[in-house]
């Protein structure tokens, strides 16, 4: 289970430090990563990735416009990057400019898979955020 909140530095050459409570909960030595949702990149276990690509595909079509939009946005960027022996991951160029990642990041846990954020990005939809968070908790019929 990938939980917590991580703030790390992307450095000149657009790597990351990968919290090490990440590589021991993961256990691999690389990870798949696409662009995410709310201007994030989503970070995977490959063989997790497999099963997201994979229902992906299964469950859209290409004759549907909006189903080839999923399909673009989070299959088509995808890449494998390895973790180094110093735990840092290097983000490919056009996800960085995706995300708009420069040099303060956040790394969140979200259970199966994790983000990676600009920071000022994060504090931001935090913040925008936490005013909708009760409605869209109620809505959804979370329980605890």
């Amino acid at each position: 289970m990938l939980t917590g909140e991580f703030n790390n530095t992307l450095d000149e050459k657009g790597r990351l430090n990968f919290p090490a409570k990440f590589r021991e909960e993961l256990a691999v030595d690389r990870l798949v990563i696409t662009k995410g949702m709310d201007k994030c990149l989503w970070a995977f276990h490959p063989a997790k990735w497999a099963e997201v690509k994979r229902n992906i595909m299964a469950n859209t079509s290409p004759f549907r416009a909006a189903a080839r939009r999923v399909q673009r946005t989070i299959v088509s960027p995808a890449q494998e990057v390895e973790i180094d022996k110093t735990g840092r991951i290097a983000v490919p160029q056009s996800l960085r400019e995706y995300a708009s990642l420069t040099k303060d990041c956040v790394v969140a846990g979200v259970d199966t898979y994790f983000e990676i954020w600009d920071k000022e990005t994060y504090t931001a939809y935090c913040e925008d955020g936490y005013n909708e968070f009760g409605a869209a908790a109620e809505e959804l019929g979370v329980v605890i």
